[in-house]
This record gives structure tokens, sequence and C-alpha cells, in this order.
């Protein structure tokens, strides 16, 4: 069984920074891509930033020049890195990946989400 748990959430004045971790366990082959995902009250669930196991990203334009997103592929471990925190920042982080598992003699990807983590910036 493959799972992420996710960790680093927290409460956070504006202007303040937090780094989220995602780490992958069970039985994986692969893993690519690893993302980061968003949702705050009310809204719908998105996508914050991502990466693919060679290392290339992409950032939402919302987040772009404030949040890196990074990944130790010998760990299986993404990281998000958020500075400048906004309360617009608000919400539950989640983290999202496309995993290459063995199940029943066959390899198959598997589509896995971690529980997700609160962040909170007060103004």
């Amino acid at each position: 069984q493959v799972q992420l748990v996710e960790s680093g959430g927290s409460l956070v004045q504006a202007g303040g920074s937090l780094r989220l971790s995602c780490a992958a366990s069970g039985s994986i082959l692969e893993i690519n891509p690893m993302r980061w995902y968003r949702q705050a009250p009310g809204t719908q669930r998105e996508l914050v930033a991502d990466i693919t196991s060679g290392g290339s990203t992409n950032v939402a334009d919302s987040v772009k020049g404030r949040f890196t997103i990074s990944r130790d592929n010998a760990k299986n471990t993404v990281y998000l890195q958020m500075n400048s925190l906004k309360p617009e920042d608000t919400g539950v982080y989640y983290c999202n990946a496309q995993v290459l598992t063995l199940r029943g003699g066959s390899m198959r990807w598997l589509d896995i989400w971690g529980q997700g983590t609160q962040v909170t910036v007060s103004s």
C-alpha cells in the first residue's frame, strides 16, 4: 500500500515562511510527478506547484516568486517552501503523486493523495 504523509502546516503571520513536506511510503517503483494543491474554505482545490522526477517544475502564478517546490528522490519526499505568506494563502495543502507500484504481479500507476495539512496565515 502506498501512502503520502504531509507535515509542516501551521499558523503563521503574514510575511512569514513555512516549509511543507510530503513523504511517500510503500511499494514504490517510481513517482512522477509530485504536486501540491491547496483548498480554501468554499473554494475548489487548486494546483500550487508540481515537479517531475527530473526536477522540472511549474508554479502557479499566484505564488510565483514566493513558493518553491523541490524533491528528494532518494527519500521519496517533496517539499514546498513558502515565503512572504499572505492571508490568501490560507487553506489545506494536499500532496498528490502519480506512483508506479507493483500490485498483483503487475506494475500499475496509482493516483495518491495525502490527508492534507492546514496552513493559516494571519494578517
